[in-house]
């Protein structure tokens, strides 16, 4: 619109200044959303990256996997009726590499699935972290609790629990190291929580991943900055045209008077909202993936397109509302009590 249009530039100044605000805040947004993805990966990619599904633990275990323990024969009647069902154990611990240096890590094991790595006993598969660091394929590596050696058979890409590098042993191999016969959970690939056992509690992926304290606790904080800024932006919007339209209300009342209608000044408004946050999100989102790609190593960060996207369809619906509240004086405007009012 030609209104709009001649008083941003008429006020370029108080329009750069909100700008500026809008890009700094939307800027450190995406930033703290990569980072809080990124973490979320580095905690729980093991889990995250399983398909939808059911997570089953012993009920006993009031929702703390580690203390969960599987009746066998409850898991072999659940194996053979679900075909794609597996179980599995996960449990931190650590290795010896060959220099004597320990390397802290979460052991993992499953029962034969696609979805694991399956090994052999006295084989160990690591996350790819690990070989960063020095370990190689066919390197040697010990643990005080096993009473043999684990030979390193290859790497995984990003497969990390409660931000520890995962280490694929042998069934035999966990039972030795941690003195147990039962696994700890069972995960059905595509079932629903109708899927229910005796002895066992049910959770999502979703709510699997809140039993995780680290991980929930970490995701919650960085989440609460996130929407914190967003209501920020909007208050932002909403303080700068209330006082815009303050200082207009003698311009409005003569705009009405001669026949605009309220609708038209709504218009400008928005119009002058979209302009501000398209300018400051679109170098926003350019800077953060240029950190994205250039972000330190080993800093975990990861800002997709779908976080990306979905942030900035958040902004424009806070901004659009914070603009609209502070637009509501509008509305009440009387053109000749606005006349006079202006005069005065």
């Amino acid at each position: 619109m030609n209104i709009a249009w001649k008083e941003m530039k008429k006020n370029k100044g108080r329009f750069v200044i909100l700008g500026s605000i809008v890009f700094l805040v939307s800027l450190l947004t995406f930033i703290i959303s990569g980072l809080a993805n990124g973490l979320s990966q580095d905690n729980a990619a093991l889990i995250k990256d399983l398909p939808d599904g059911q997570f089953y633990m012993n009920k006993d275990a009031d929702e703390t996997y580690n203390l969960s323990q599987i009746d066998s024969k409850t898991q072999n009647n659940i194996l053979n009726e679900q075909k794609d069902a597996a179980a599995f154990s996960i449990q931190m611990g650590f290795l010896n590499d060959e220099a004597g240096k320990q390397q802290s890590v979460a052991f993992v094991t499953s029962t034969d699935s696609k979805l694991f790595e399956n090994v052999k006993q006295g084989e160990i598969i690591l996350d790819r972290s690990l070989q960063e660091k020095g370990i190689q394929v066919g390197d040697i590596l010990t643990n005080n609790q096993f009473s043999s050696k684990f030979i390193v058979k290859g790497f995984v890409d990003q497969k990390k629990y409660s931000h520890a590098p995962a280490a694929y042993i042998s069934m035999e191999d966990y039972k030795e190291i941690y003195r147990v016969e039962e696994m700890q959970l069972i995960f059905i690939p595509g079932g629903d929580a109708s899927q229910q056992f005796a002895g066992l509690q049910g959770f999502s992926k979703k709510e699997f991943l809140n039993t995780i304290p680290s991980y929930n606790a970490e995701q919650m904080s960085l989440n609460m900055i996130v929407w914190f800024l967003v209501v920020i932006s909007g208050m932002l919007f909403a303080i700068f045209f209330y006082m815009m339209n303050v200082q207009k209300i003698g311009l409005y009342g003569i705009l009405k008077a001669i026949g605009v209608k309220t609708s038209t000044l709504f218009k400008m408004m928005w119009t002058q909202m979209i302009v501000i946050t398209v300018i400051a999100l679109g170098i926003s989102i350019v800077l953060s993936q240029v950190f994205n790609m250039f972000a330190p190593e080993g800093m975990p960060f990861s800002l997709t397109a779908e976080t990306t996207v979905q942030l900035s369809i958040i902004f424009f619906i806070i901004g659009f509302i914070g603009a609209t509240v502070s637009g509501i004086q509008i509305k009440k405007i009387q053109p000749l009590q606005a006349i006079q009012q202006g005069e005065a």
